[in-house]
């Protein structure tokens, strides 16, 4: 299955650290998330050790690999290309200097995060495979989300390109519809799945709000 397709069957895409959350691990919550229809999972971990990384990591990207969900890491270039993650994301003050393609080949998907069309047209240019946008809604789960954007913004960059777009920030069950409205393809959460009681039923009832606004698009 190539890159597109493989984007094509995002509907929750999951963020998450290596930490763990409430009674679950890292490893116990990305598996509740799969099961519940989660198909991308993001490893976003940016102060942890390399080799504790690739050690609480390694059995995640391994559950991806046996579910068919896309393993994908967050900022650690290097550690994508060691790990041989499906994908890297970076932030707009994360992007290397010279061409990505170069460091992590053709195969890796390249998401990058946008807030504003000038840096949805940045990424396109530096080769993004997909463009995170956001912060859509306030968030807590990202200090460095800045201010929302709303879901306008969506609308404004689906102008631009055909990429896939994920929204992300502050979206939790009964907001990400609009998201999809707007011209998005999937939607990135943190807290709406990693904090629920049951993380599975989390996710069953986002990508149930999800392919019904699909339907309606």
């Amino acid at each position: 299955m190539n890159k597109r397709d493989r984007m094509a069957e995002w509907d929750v895409y999951l963020v998450m650290d290596l930490e763990g959350h409430g009674r679950f691990s890292a490893l116990e919550l990305a598996k509740e998330a799969i099961e519940g229809g989660v198909r991308v999972v993001q490893i976003r971990e940016k102060r942890m050790g390399d080799a504790e990384f690739i050690q609480l990591a390694s059995p995640i990207q391994q559950l991806c690999q046996e579910k068919n969900a896309v393993f994908i890491i967050n900022d650690r270039l290097s550690l994508a290309v060691e790990m041989k993650a499906d994908g890297l994301h970076l932030g707009q003050d994360d992007l290397p200097e010279g061409n990505v393609r170069e460091l992590i080949g053709e195969e890796m998907i390249l998401g990058i995060s946008a807030s504003s069309v000038e840096e949805a047209l940045k990424g396109i240019e530096h080769g993004a495979d997909y463009l995170g946008v956001g912060s859509i809604y306030p968030t807590h789960s990202k200090s460095d989300a800045g201010d929302a954007v709303t879901p306008s913004l969506i609308t404004d960059i689906r102008r631009l390109t055909e990429l896939p777009i994920v929204g992300i920030g502050g979206i939790q069950l009964g907001f990400a519809a609009p998201v999809i409205h707007a011209g998005g393809n999937s939607v990135a959460v943190i807290s709406a799945v990693c904090h629920a009681e049951s993380p599975k039923q989390a996710a069953v009832a986002l990508k149930k709000e999800i392919q019904a606004a699909k339907q309606k698009v």
